[in-house]
């Protein structure tokens, strides 16, 4: 402190703190910061100096006077620069970026920066008392003696005024303007203080909570005037809460560097500290005349006063912490008004705004009490979660106490003060007082049921005591000869840890007052929560652990610790707790060095690694704890050892008790297999010891374990042996050992499967053919390889003829099939069958339903033919749709060798199917192809034949468009007019293609300009009656109904009537009779005989006379009766007398009878195919089979037997 003669107005510091520069008289003084010594007074003004501004950047600084001017000095105290106003200087500041200086008079304020060389002023309505830049240099705020702020922009134009009521009344004194850049978050807190809400929200501090309006709510600016108010405004000019009374009228307001507190003087001749909200906490000094002015320095706790009788104050300001802690809640005050509630596990953090000095505080499971100045507050969770952090207000205690510690209960608060213990309810009703010999140094709540708490008190003479709460009487439990510093009770309440004043720690037994151990260099201690005989204590940058009476385990820490609970131990450094996770391995393995496993185990359940648990449970198995070694496997889930665990378990309940048998075990699942099998031996398991080598491929082991030569032994290791081998990929060297122990199966497998063929050749030929299997598995394998011949010779040693065959079917190899099957018929089916298969799949669809029919598959066979006759009509492949359905019937005749009525149908339909489509493959060509190689009278005769023959359901393909028109335009061609003219109108009925439509209208239309009438007809070969060229009941005679018989090539009409025999005639016998052949037999008789069923015969028979009545002559010597056709009977003179020339027999198979014909022109050639017997003329047969070198119809090769 020092004392001017002259009033101090103003103080400033320089940015780095170590300059004060003081406004003192006439002068300007310039004080060394640190130690208070005067650098140097600085003359210049001629009247008493105002203010006083120093710039940011250090680099100058302003001061302002009576005399109506401003000096700029530099650094170095030099003056540089004097500027004047007309009335005296009030106030002046440096903008914090620009560095631009505001000077402010009665009547005007200027703004001068260095870069200019004149000074802007402008005037004002009142007088100028104070100004300050808010923190980004944008705005000047101005506080006038009218009681109005007016902000300014760096140009000196007004943006906001804000005027306060009764300003006229109340001219403002003092402005500053909160450095913080984050002040947000009073903005909320004071919206929640003006609510009536039973209790304090509470608000998590998470950063991006942080939700405000604009950079202005940044700058908020501190009102004091002399209506002994001080308010708070946004930039906006916008008021933030209510405005707070004084007792006193305020002469200056500063804050702290950070914003978090205030500092104000004035006529209450003392400085008195407010948080930023403008809650008072208290007075920093008193003095003996008003406090004009008061400054912080820079970045520190230090508060300079400047009074009116020239005094210059410095304190500095000593914050002291105020914290509670239980298990893992902290809380502790902040910003001196505010508690935060911190749970050291999950981290999370709640705020309790109190608006008040925080003066004491204390927690205790869901219970906080805060002591403020003029009462307590106890609040309680919402929930019993442990994770809980809702506070609610539950009771006020509207009181104010002197107190040095407070604890907090259930259901009551316990006041400490001095000597005197006091416990009062909720209600502020006190209920119990306690007084000590000494003064109390250390007081704990050690738990206990709600209203019947236990207290641990440690006084300065050493005693320490337990209270509970419902008893008046205190229990000693020790009395030390030093004083106490930091107690903590053991969880089974059977320890006490003391540290004294000489920094010792004690630990006794409570029960038998026996000094247990101790420790030196502590200053606090804490048992661990969750173990009984584990406590750690801190001291000179270490944290010590001790478990039980094991050596103490260190490692470095800052500060000291608080608490211990489970593996984290809670550590205070200045004003921030942290809980440091601490993993208990040096205990647990101080444990497991005694072999005390269990113990060892609840250490590591506090929290140690991996490794820690493996450590501890192969250590309990090998002292066979099973049940701490399953517990702990459970822990690192290693499966093995729990299998392990849980056989062992299963045996020991059978009845099994060999320790060693057990040890063995796991000496072998832990891989120390050489004192496992020594082990083994010694129970007398050898057999286990064996298996254990072996499984492990250890063989060399093995051998030695079995020592004397065993062959059976011997061959079981070999076989292991190539187990192992084979395992290991090296299959040969496998396959060898298995075929030293005489394991061929799975030689031949691992042979087979690696393809080595000369290998297995050997073996199958060394084989004997009894064995089998080996034999079989070696013929598999040759077949996988390709290699037929092998797996042939395989077979045939083995007699396995079934096989033999398969094997031939499979590898597709069919002469050694056909070969086999001609010895061996009975395999017949198990050939063909997939021959034909493999037929059709290769497109080769004729053989393979020959090959199915060979099979005796008749219905493969007809499928196949089925469905190749569909594609053929699909495709418009008449021609072959005609020949597969001719081999339809044929087969359809093969099968009706069995099945007769059915069949039979089905054979006569298809041959008249066959016979259509055979044709129409002509007429399909004429129309689609552009050239046509047939002769007009060939496509006459085929349509007209076809047309006779169609039946109403036309088969798919055919099309009668295209029969109709092909006939119409051959019959215009060979003038058949009537004809041609007839299927021009039965087109115009149909549907016409837009082909045909043009060529057909001119067509229809040209041939009505011919005469109505056709140039010849058809001409019966029996009764030479004279046919329509279409006839409606079909190809045959109009007149007797004899069927035409056509040529198969150009379907001209033959001279051939086809004749039956009589009864008793056989077919053997009728061509015996013909092959007699008897030329000149002159006696011929003829005579119509009527047979059963009133059918009419023209019987020829031995007693005709004339040699014209001939049954065979054109014209018949009969009247023709009736409208049934009458068919011709020869007898067997007339067969006698017919030549075998004139004779053509149609030799059906069985079912069918044979058909007979007689040529009535004998000199026109006709050849019958012997396959399908059809009727050609010879010259047309011979020329169409020397173009397709079969025949036409059925395709029968010329070279091919008959």
């Amino acid at each position: 402190m020092r004392a001017i003669l002259q009033h101090v107005y103003d103080l400033a510091f320089k940015p780095d703190g170590s300059q004060l520069i003081v406004a003192a008289g006439h002068r300007v003084l310039v004080w060394d910061a640190a130690d208070g010594s005067l650098i140097q007074p600085l003359k210049g003004h001629k009247d008493i100096v105002y203010c006083v501004a120093y710039a940011k950047d250090g680099k100058r600084f302003a001061s302002g006077s009576a005399d109506k001017s401003i000096i700029i000095w530099t650094s170095k105290l030099e003056g540089i620069l004097k500027y004047t106003h007309n009335d005296s200087i009030q106030c002046v500041a440096y903008n914090p970026v620009t560095h631009q200086l505001a000077s402010c008079s009665s009547g005007d304020f200027g703004l001068w920066s260095p870069e200019q060389k004149s000074v802007n002023k402008h005037k004002v309505s009142s007088k100028i008392t104070c100004c300050g830049w808010t923190n980004d240099g944008q705005y000047l705020a101005l506080g006038m003696m009218n009681g109005v702020v007016s902000i300014r922009n760096k140009n000196g134009e007004e943006k906001v005024k804000i005027e306060r009521p009764g300003a006229a009344s109340s001219p403002i004194w003092s402005i500053a303007w909160n450095p913080s850049k984050s002040e947000n978050h009073m903005i909320i807190w004071n919206r929640y203080l003006s609510s009536s809400m039973p209790y304090i929200h509470l608000v998590f501090v998470f950063f991006s909570s942080l939700f405000f309006y604009r950079d202005e709510h940044n700058d908020i600016l501190a009102v004091a005037d002399w209506g002994q108010r001080l308010s708070f405004y946004q930039l906006s000019g916008k008021q933030i809460g209510k405005d707070r009374a004084l007792t006193y009228d305020p002469c200056c307001i500063s804050y702290f560097s950070k914003g978090e507190y205030i500092v104000m003087g004035g006529s209450d001749k003392q400085a008195s500290l407010y948080t930023k909200d403008g809650v008072r906490l208290g007075t920093i000094g008193e003095q003996n005349a008003w406090v004009w002015t008061c400054r912080v320095r820079p970045d520190s706790n230090f508060v300079v006063l400047g009074c009116q009788d020239g005094t210059i104050a410095c304190y500095q300001l000593i914050f002291s912490t105020v914290h509670g802690l239980y298990k893992d809640r902290y809380a502790y005050r902040d910003s001196m008004t505010d508690v935060i509630v911190q749970h050291l596990i999950t981290e999370q953090k709640v705020r309790i705004k109190c608006r008040e000095l925080v003066k004491k505080i204390a927690i205790y499971r869901n219970r906080l009490a805060i002591q403020l100045p003029e009462k307590i507050l106890i609040y309680e969770l919402y929930s019993d979660d442990s994770s809980d952090m809702h506070y609610r207000v539950k009771e006020k205690i509207c009181r104010k106490f002197e107190c040095n510690l407070l604890v907090v209960c259930s259901l009551h608060i316990i006041l400490c003060q001095e000597k005197r213990l006091q416990c009062l309810s909720f209600t502020s009703i006190r209920e119990k007082e306690w007084v000590m010999e000494s003064l109390i140094r250390y007081i704990k709540v050690i738990g206990g049921p709600p209203g019947r708490e236990g207290l641990l008190v440690g006084l300065k003479n050493g005693a320490i005591l337990k209270i509970f709460v419902d008893n008046p009487f205190p229990i000693t439990l020790l009395k030390l000869s030093t004083s106490v510093r930091c107690l903590d009770m053991s969880a089974s309440r059977n320890k006490l840890a003391v540290v004294d004043e000489h920094n010792t720690l004690l630990v006794y037994d409570i029960n038998s007052k026996e000094l247990l151990f101790q420790e030196p260099n502590a200053n606090s201690v804490a048992w661990n929560t969750q173990c009984e005989d584990m406590l750690c204590f801190s001291g000179n940058g270490y944290l010590n652990i001790k478990a039980s009476n094991f050596p103490v385990h260190q490692q470095k820490m800052q500060g000291f610790m608080v608490g211990y609970n489970g593996s984290k131990i809670f550590c205070l450094h200045v004003y921030s707790m942290s809980a440091v996770e601490v993993p208990q391995s040096a205990p647990m393995y101080q444990y497991l060095e005694r072999k005390m496993f269990k113990e060892a185990y609840q250490i590591a359940c506090l929290g140690v690694t991996d490794s820690d648990w493996r450590d501890l449970a192969t250590e309990a198995l090998e002292g066979l704890d099973f049940d701490t070694a399953k517990k702990a496997f459970i822990r690192i889930r290693d499966l093995r050892y729990l299998e392990l665990i849980n056989s062992i378990e299963e045996r020991k309940k059978r009845g099994e008790n060999d320790k060693e048998l057990f040890l063995a075990d796991v000496y072998a699942y832990q891989g120390k297999f050489h004192e496992a099998a020594r082990l083994y031996k010694r129970t007398g398991h050898e057999s286990r010891a064996l298996s254990m080598y072996t499984d492990l491929r250890m063989f060399e082991y093995a051998k030695e374990f079995v020592g004397a030569t065993d062959p059976n032994s011997s061959r079981i290791l070999m076989t292991k042996q190539a187990d192992w081998a084979k395992s290991s990929k090296e299959p040969r060297a496998a396959a060898e050992m298995y075929l030293s122990a005489g394991e061929h199966l799975k030689a031949i497998e691992i042979i087979g499967e690696h393809g080595w063929a000369d290998m297995l050749i050997d073996i199958a030929r060394k084989l004997d053919k009894a064995e089998r299997e080996p034999l079989g598995k070696c013929a598999l394998y040759f077949k996988r390889l390709k290699h037929h011949g092998y797996a042939s010779e395989t077979y045939s040693k083995m007699g396995d003829l079934q096989a033999l065959m398969q094997l031939h079917v499979e590898t597709c190899h069919w002469e050694e099939a056909f070969s086999l099957v001609e010895k061996h018929p009975q395999f017949k089916n198990d050939v063909f069958v997939p021959y034909a298969q493999w037929l059709a799949e290769n497109d080769r669809f004729e053989e393979a339903q020959k090959a199915f029919h060979k099979a005796g598959r008749q219905n493969e066979a007809v499928k196949v033919l089925e469905q190749l006759t569909h594609n053929a009509v699909v495709e418009n492949r008449f021609n072959d749709a005609g020949y597969y359905y001719w081999m339809l019937s044929m087969q359809c005749l093969d099968i009706a060798r069995e099945q007769r009525n059915e069949i039979l149908k089905k054979f006569e339909r298809f041959q008249h199917l066959a016979e259509l489509y055979h044709v129409y493959r002509s007429i399909q060509r004429y129309t689609d192809e552009p050239f046509s190689s047939y002769m007009p009278e060939t496509l006459f005769n085929i349509c007209r034949f076809l047309l006779n023959n169609l039946t109403k359901d036309i088969p798919p393909g055919i099309s009668k468009v295209n029969t109709l028109y092909a006939l119409a335009k051959q019959s215009q061609k060979l003038g058949a007019y009537k004809l041609a003219r007839y299927s021009y109108e039965k087109l115009q009925e149909l549907h016409i293609p837009s082909r045909f439509q043009e060529s057909i209208e001119r067509g229809s239309l040209t041939i009505r300009s011919k005469p109505f009438h056709d140039s010849e007809g058809m001409m019966c070969y029996r009764c030479s009656t004279n046919n329509p060229l279409l006839n409606n009941q079909g190809s045959v005679c109009i007149n007797c109904r004899q069927p035409f018989i056509y040529s198969a090539s150009s379907y001209e009409v033959l001279p051939l009537v086809q004749f039956y025999l009589e009864e008793g005639i056989s077919d053997e016998d009728a061509v015996s009779l013909i092959d007699l052949e008897v030329p000149h037999m002159d006696e011929r008789n003829a005579r119509l005989q009527h047979t059963d069923n009133d059918l009419q015969a023209l019987r020829m028979d031995d007693g005709l006379d004339s040699a014209e009545e001939d049954p065979f002559t054109a014209k018949m010597s009969f009247e023709q009766g009736g409208s049934n056709f009458v068919p011709v009977k020869v007898s067997r003179s007339v067969l006698r007398s017919m030549s075998r020339r004139d004779v053509l027999i149609k030799r059906w198979p069985r079912p069918l009878k044979w058909e007979y014909f007689r040529s009535l022109l004998p000199d026109v050639s006709i050849t019958m195919c012997p396959t399908c017997f059809k009727m050609f003329h010879s010259e047309d047969y011979e020329l169409l089979v020397l173009q397709h070198n079969c025949c036409p119809y059925c395709r029968r090769p010329i070279d091919e037997p008959n």
